[in-house]
């Protein structure tokens, strides 16, 4: 147990150590930008965005630069309704292999909003250029967790809805066959049985007309001396 408590604090003792020595921001070289230069500078953007008129943003609309259009209108957007402007809130430069990033925070009655400066070092000119220019809102911890999972909700609802359609089509598959046998022939026709053969009616004979047959040929054969069995008597007409 001893043992673990005293890792413990070594480890503790360490981290505290390595946070202490971290580098001065001040000490860095931006690519020859001075961190108290930045950060004067910054102050300086702000207080130029907020004293501007709607007759400098007119003239900026019409004859300045692209990037420069773009910061003034994204900073009206942001800043309208926040209520009255309380001074400058934290700055922070973050430096990579090309890029610098400045970032200067002003607070607002409602909240605050960041100003962001993306510088890009040119390997020709040996210099910072600046290349983007922003400006966004500060959200809280708790605005950015409920953003999240609105858009979790919003992801998982979408692929749902994506999985039932596909469902009800490849169920829709079924269907198809069916769907063309009855445009086809109008539906599975029951079976027909087929037709009983015609059966030829024996020609019946009643007794009456044998006896009057057998009288006929009696008669024709004693009144031409003939025997009955030289000839048939066919047929018998009723008159």
């Amino acid at each position: 147990m001893k043992k673990k408590v005293s890792l413990i604090l070594c480890l503790v003792v360490m981290v505290l150590t390595m946070a202490a020595c971290g580098t001065d921001p001040a000490s860095v070289d931006y690519f020859g930008m001075k961190y108290e230069d930045m950060q004067l500078y910054m102050s300086q953007q702000v207080d130029t965005l907020s004293g501007l008129s709607e007759e400098d943003a007119a003239s900026i609309e019409l004859y300045g630069d692209e990037m420069t259009k773009k910061l003034v209108s994204t900073w009206n957007a942001s800043v309208e309704g926040l209520g009255e402007s309380q001074g400058l809130g934290e700055f922070t430069a973050t430096k990579t292999q090309k890029n610098v990033t400045i970032e200067q925070k002003v607070k607002f009655s409602g909240r605050e909003v960041v100003l962001s400066y993306v510088y890009t070092y040119n390997y020709e000119t040996k210099t910072a250029e600046l290349t983007d220019a922003s400006v966004d809102l500060v959200y809280t911890l708790g605005e950015k967790m409920e953003k999240a999972g609105l858009n979790t909700l919003m992801g998982m609802g979408t692929v749902f809805i994506v999985l039932i359609l596909i469902s009800v089509i490849i169920y829709c598959f079924k269907l198809i066959p069916y769907l063309q046998k009855r445009l086809a022939g109008g539906g599975d026709a029951a079976p027909v049985a087929p037709a009983p053969a015609a059966v030829s009616a024996a020609p019946v004979q009643t007794c009456d007309d044998l006896e009057l047959a057998a009288v006929i040929s009696a008669a024709i054969a004693a009144s031409a001396g003939v025997s009955e069995d030289s000839f048939v008597v066919r047929s018998i007409h009723r008159r």
